[in-house]
């Protein structure tokens, strides 16, 4: 849906990790985005779409737009500045494109999540830093090959 409305978005924090491969878990789905007012309007037409609400939490300085659907819980949350990002330029230099039935997704790089939870300090961020370290170095000791290479078909 981000696609079909034209809103360019990044996701990060644990849905991007454990979509790199990293053992954990969340119940909602963080995204960066660039705060402009025609972006404004694509993410309250996205809320539409989704039969959900757009919210603002009290977050200092977050900048944080958390769209909620009560049914069934999902929660989305979208920022304009995240600790330890400069920009969301620097993050979509890095980013993967993912592809979900046809539609792609760019997803942060699991060192700028590591960065961005680091810098957060809390607890809840913290916690997980070890297991994304170790999922990090797993995937540059053991990086995927390429198809047709020959250690591939060794």
């Amino acid at each position: 849906m981000l696609e079909e409305h034209g809103l360019e978005a990044v996701l990060i924090g644990n849905t991007a990790a454990a979509l790199q491969g990293a053992p954990v878990s969340t119940l909602d789905v963080d995204l960066m985005f660039r705060k402009t007012p025609a972006n404004l309007r694509k993410l309250k037409a996205l809320a539409r779409d989704l039969d959900a609400v757009v919210m603002r939490p009290y977050y200092p300085a977050s900048g944080l737009f958390r769209i909620m659907r009560d049914e069934d819980g999902l929660q989305i949350d979208l920022m304009a500045t995240v600790h330890g990002v400069s920009s969301l330029a620097s993050l979509l230099s890095r980013a993967q494109r993912v592809t979900f039935n046809g539609a792609q997704l760019l997803v942060a790089d699991l060192s700028d999540i590591i960065k961005s939870k680091r810098a957060t300090g809390r607890p809840r961020d913290t916690a997980a830093l070890n297991i994304l370290e170790k999922t990090l170095h797993e995937k540059t000791r053991y990086p995927k090959r390429k198809a047709g290479s020959s250690e591939e078909r060794e």
